[in-house]
């Protein structure tokens, strides 16, 4: 067998690497090249170890000499010193490896030293820059591990870092979010060569609740494979709370319903997804506050809206419900209460429509909150929202947001019901004006009113009948212009007003007269810019017939529905202007003859006017429907004709039928 060969030292004298050689039981320092006396300062030679590197801080790499001598394992380490005083070029840093040698007086240990201090510092650095910024920053590679470089996902969290991508990982992503975050990844690891990663999510914190996270995530390339990606994480809860809260306010301002279900139709729209699975809105039937102890109160069903990938919502026809002891405490006490569904399927009575029970039931609902809803310290009613499926039940400060987004849509509930309010008083206003026609010997009369429906506005129709001591019947229809109270008011303010000099005039004042009258009259008042008006005087002849005179100020025509023959327009030669336009102007009375069994109607625009047909179409279909429900009794026959209306504008209709001849 051959002789060992001996380690010769010399030959690593001009190597960049530090290299030192021990020898012997006590491991004496017995080479050191000149970089390693660079690296840690010149050494003599000689002396054991103990006393070459006397440091405090080389009692590890002591160990690492006896270790590696005793075993004849390698090792490798890294290691940091303080530099001799006076020597700033030795390294602070470095990393080393402890090898067995055979030497000429027995077993020995070759050490390689090589200088990381500018590595260390840069990576210090690194650490500290992005842990002022309060960024968790880890290296994900391609196995699915991870290394957290700046620690904070157990602040986080409160559950320690495992080092895996894993399903222990996942289960803390919000279920809603957790499926969108892989596909994006997926995407953007299939990238050649891969993209930025960059997506915002929800994790649940040590607390339970969730706070939303943006993670930024950079592909190391080598060869061009990402073998590495480098990923920082902020904290974006803050940001993205600020701009839900403007973006919610964008929406409210686009919120341009005029009624209550509109309104609440768009807040609805708002709060799911983003914020809830299902939310449906409940109005109470009361409208004073507080509540009465003692009355039967109910709320309806206005709104609703559900996320993607739950079944459809039921339809908004009969949700009623009966106001419990449970709901009005939540009502009263305005905090919202979240009551956790059991898993069973089976809802708490009381707390929503039974529909609404059966269908939390079957979207597999997890908790139903009650929130409610309260606009200048009067409560409205309340809104329902409902987590499903996975989605975990809202946490304090999900319940907070939730109160708060119905909170920004504040200012077109309080519009709406200003509207409401006026339109209310309005509508008094125009009903207490609206009587029903007197009863008249030898004929029938009939009248009636509609509002505008989906407009929800009031506007200034009417309508009026007066007999005069002597028989004369008087018939008025009007329209001032607007849809407001103003109009409302103005209305009531023109028809009493022609009701007085009707009456005051008497029968042989002319229509044509009576409205010129009227004319100067709301002219020199300021009443109304722009009215319409029929105004006609019936009078009774020995022979059963009907003398008809009337004036027309830019209104539409009277409908003629004779006994026999077809039903027509009564026109005269020309067309008088309306009211508030020209006054002054002389105005004409046109006359005609009723004979028994002709049927007279008065109406307004609202019946024959629709945005997508014109006026002669209107009255067309006005034509056609009364040639064809001529017989039905007069209430019948406005019944019937009103209906020819789209709601869109007011209608008011008023209709004279004089008896048939014995």
């Amino acid at each position: 067998m051959s002789p060992a060969r001996h380690l010769d030292p010399g030959l690593f004298d001009e190597t960049v690497a530090a290299v030192a050689v021990f020898s012997g039981p006590e491991h004496r320092l017995v080479y050191q090249n000149a970089a390693c006396s660079r690296l840690l300062g010149a050494r003599p030679l000689g002396l054991p170890a103990r006393e070459a590197f006397p440091e405090p801080d080389a009692d590890e790499f002591l160990r690492v000499l006896d270790d590696v001598v005793a075993t004849g394992r390698p090792r490798r380490l890294p290691d940091a010193r303080e530099p001799d005083p006076g020597a700033p070029e030795q390294a602070r840093h470095f990393v080393y490896s402890c090898t067995p040698v055979t030497m000429p007086d027995g077993g020995g240990a070759m050490v390689v030293a090589l200088d990381t201090t500018a590595e260390t510092l840069a990576l210090q650095r690194y650490e500290a820059l992005v842990s002022a910024v309060s960024q968790m920053v880890w290296v994900l590679r391609a196995d699915g591990s991870a290394h957290e470089i700046v620690p904070g996902w157990q602040r986080v969290t409160g559950v320690p870092w495992h080092g895996w991508m894993d399903e222990i990982w996942a289960a803390r992503i919000h279920p809603r979010d957790l499926e969108r975050l892989r596909r994006s990844w997926h995407t953007a690891t299939a990238e050649e060569p891969p993209d930025v990663f960059e997506n915002t999510y929800r994790v649940r914190t040590a607390d339970g609740s969730y706070r939303h996270m943006s993670t930024r995530c950079v592909p190391i390339l080598r060869g061009g494979r990402a073998e590495e990606w480098v990923a920082a994480t902020v904290d974006v809860e803050d940001t993205w709370r600020a701009t839900l809260g403007e973006r919610l306010l964008a929406q409210v301002a686009e919120v341009s319903g005029e009624s209550l279900e509109d309104t609440f139709a768009a807040v609805v729209r708002m709060i799911v997804p983003e914020l809830a699975d299902s939310c449906v809105v409940l109005l109470l039937s009361h409208e004073e506050w507080p509540l009465p102890e003692n009355e039967t109160v109910t709320v309806r069903r206005v709104a609703s809206a559900t996320r993607p990938g739950l079944p459809a919502r039921p339809a908004l026809r009969g949700q009623s419900l009966t106001v419990t002891d449970t709901v009005r405490e939540v009502l009263e006490g305005g905090t919202p209460r979240t009551f956790l569904l059991p898993a069973d399927g089976r809802i708490p009575e009381g707390l929503v429509p039974a529909v609404t029970e059966r269908w939390l039931t079957a979207a597999d609902a997890t908790s139903l909150t009650l929130i409610p809803l309260v606009v200048d310290n009067t409560v409205l009613g309340y809104a329902a929202t409902s987590t499903n499926g996975d989605t975990p039940a809202p946490a304090p400060a999900d319940i907070e947001l939730l109160r708060r987004a119905l909170h920004l849509a504040h200012q077109p509930i309080r519009r709406v019901l200003d509207l409401q309010q006026a339109r209310s008083t309005a509508l008094r206003l125009q009903h207490a004006h609206l009587t029903e026609p007197p009863a008249v010997p030898g004929a029938l009369l009939a009248a009636c009113y509609r509002p505008a429906s989906p407009a929800h506005e009031i506007g200034g129709d009417w309508y009026d009948a007066l007999t005069h001591p002597d028989g004369t019947l008087v018939l008025d229809i009007g329209d001032v212009a607007g849809h407001d109270l103003v109009a409302a008011t103005a209305m009531g303010q023109l028809r009493s007003m022609l009701r007085g000099l009707a009456w005051n005039r008497g029968p042989d004042c002319t229509p044509a007269a009576l409205l010129s009258m009227l004319d100067d009259a709301a002219d020199g008042l300021n009443i109304a810019s722009f009215t319409t008006a029929v105004h006609t005087h019936l009078r009774r002849r020995p022979d059963g017939t009907w003398r008809m005179a009337w004036s027309n100020a830019g209104h539409p025509p009277p409908l003629l529905v004779p006994a026999r023959g077809e039903p027509r327009f009564l026109t005269g030669p020309d067309q008088d202007p309306p009211l508030g336009v020209a006054p002054g102007i002389p105005r004409a009375t046109h006359t005609h003859t009723l004979e028994p069994g002709d049927t007279l109607l008065h109406y307004t625009d609202g019946l024959v006017e629709t945005p997508t047909d014109s006026f002669d179409a209107g009255q067309r279909r006005l034509l056609d429907a009364a040639a064809s429900h001529r017989d039905k009794p007069l209430p019948d026959l406005l019944r019937v004709l009103q209906d020819l209306s789209d709601d869109r504008d007011d209608t008011a209709l008023i209709a004279f039928r004089a008896h048939p001849a014995d």
